[in-house]
């Protein structure tokens, strides 16, 4: 904790993962309007401005916007948590396996990756949802499936420079497995590179998974989602103003929040790789 206060950025990005963290959490106590999730109609207080009933306006039915916004954020985290806790996995027992087993798993392994690799992130997953139904679940698997390569590719160069490190040779020497080896000796090595990485990706994830919302392939309405509420808001400017600028704030903010404390791991658990 003292180290974050003696970084005055790293502590911002706390407070800021926090806030988003608390306000999913909370959403059914904080939301004004906690039945303006779903498909609610109010023609009487559609497209109000902020006001002090509706302190983000209203949307072109008359649903409160921060109350949308609340709920926005559990899709956007649950996106998060999920897509990492796939991808995360899949990309470290990879990368462990090539870069410690070498030769032919390395090549075929390594040349798998270089292809998604090759391939633009959004890119990928647009492709990957223009062939299944646009859902939640199908997003984070198009997601999770651009993500993968990049935690292999990390795992693999670290792999890679401590196999040749003495503990390693020490652990070969009296007869330990392979497994033993790459997951008891070798993976906690790679725990502080994974921590950051981890930690600037959930809010790359928010960000992806809120242009594929964008686009019309991610939550479909009524659910409340940043990336359609933005898509949704910008058919209204400049004159419904607040439609697509609160969304578009929500999502700086928890992008801004995670790269920060990113960026501070980073520094103290030396994850720079």
């Amino acid at each position: 904790m003292l180290i974050l206060v003696a970084n005055p950025l790293t502590l911002v990005g706390v407070v800021l993962v926090a806030t988003v963290v608390l306000a999913a959490l909370l959403a059914d106590l904080i939301a004004p309007f906690p039945d303006h999730r779903g498909a609610v109609v109010d023609f009487v207080n559609f497209n109000k401005p902020p006001s002090v009933a509706y302190i983000m306006g209203t949307d072109v039915v008359g649903r409160d916007l921060f109350s949308r916004i609340l709920y926005a954020y559990r899709i956007s985290l649950l996106m998060a948590v999920v897509v990492l806790a796939i991808a995360v996995p899949i990309g470290v027992a990879l990368g462990l396996v090539a870069g410690y087993l070498g030769g032919r798993w390395e090549y075929g392994l390594m040349r798998l990756t270089d292809i998604f690799l090759a391939i633009p992130p959004l890119v990928l997953a647009l492709s990957i949802l223009g062939v299944m139904k646009p859902t939640l679940l199908n997003g984070m698997i198009a997601v999770t499936a651009m993500w993968w390569p990049w935690y292999t590719r990390l795992v693999y160069n670290i792999t890679r420079g401590e196999k040749a490190e003495g503990y390693v040779l020490a652990a070969e020497v009296t007869g330990a497995s392979r497994f033993h080896i790459m997951f008891r000796e070798i993976l906690p090595n790679c725990i502080p590179a994974l921590v950051t990485k981890m930690t600037l990706d959930a809010g790359f994830v928010i960000l992806i998974a809120s242009s594929l919302s964008f686009l019309g392939l991610g939550v479909q309405a009524p659910t409340p989602d940043l990336g359609s509420m933005v898509a949704e808001g910008a058919r209204y400017l400049p004159d419904q103003w607040w439609l697509s600028v609160f969304p578009g704030l929500a999502i700086l903010v928890a992008v801004f929040g995670f790269n920060l404390v990113g960026d501070g791991m980073r520094d103290i658990l030396g994850g720079d790789r």
